[in-house]
């Protein structure tokens, strides 16, 4: 082997250093990059726990609105059939309103903490923007806990002033207990709860 030049060892010295260079500085990019996501994340678990300190302390609250409306709440049977009750609360709203009801389905209940949803879903209504704007205040009005959600309104063409759309009414309650229904008690004053 031949010894090299100065020329060529500055040049071997500077081509090793660029390399060196380049290497270091590729890893400390994604050093970087990792603190940058070790940092959005450590961020995110901050805010999280924020939240969730705040949701604990406002449990007061919650339970005091949760114990406003559960007195509110109409109370079933357990297994007792309860669609009957919401579609004619419902139909008869609707009726009173000139809403017009053409297609619907009852999804199935679903626990939620305590409480019993079930969700009757409305694929198709049409009437005026007032008969929807009654209809739903009128829902609001029973003291039951009925809410509208996912509500979709669009114009029915060459019907001027008539909508048409679709929506999830959804009907909360709870079961009792012992086995009594506490709404049957309320339609029957007679019965001294028993």
């Amino acid at each position: 082997m031949t010894p090299l030049s100065r020329h060529d060892q500055a040049l071997l010295a500077i081509t090793v250093g660029v390399v060196l260079f380049g290497s270091v500085g590729a890893l400390a990019g994604r050093r970087a990059e990792v603190i940058r996501e070790k940092r959005n994340a450590v961020a995110a678990l901050r805010e999280r726990a924020f939240l969730q300190k705040q949701l604990v302390e406002a449990e007061p609250l919650w339970r005091a609105r949760y114990e406003k409306v559960q007195d509110k709440m109409p109370v079933f049977v357990p297994g007792e059939q309860v669609e009957t009750h919401w579609l004619a609360i419902m139909d008869d709203a609707a009726a009173r309103h000139g809403l017009r009801i053409l297609q619907r389905s009852v999804r199935e209940e679903t626990p939620v903490a305590g409480v019993f949803e079930l969700p009757i879903e409305v694929r198709s209504w049409e009437g005026t923007l007032e008969a929807l704007v009654d209809f739903a205040a009128d829902l609001d009005s029973r003291g039951a806990m009925l809410e509208i959600r996912d509500l979709r309104v669009s114009t029915i063409p060459n019907r001027q002033g008539y909508l048409k759309g679709s929506f999830t009414l959804s009907c909360a309650y709870m079961r009792a207990e012992d086995g009594r229904s506490a709404l049957a008690e309320s339609e029957n004053p007679d019965s001294d709860g028993q």
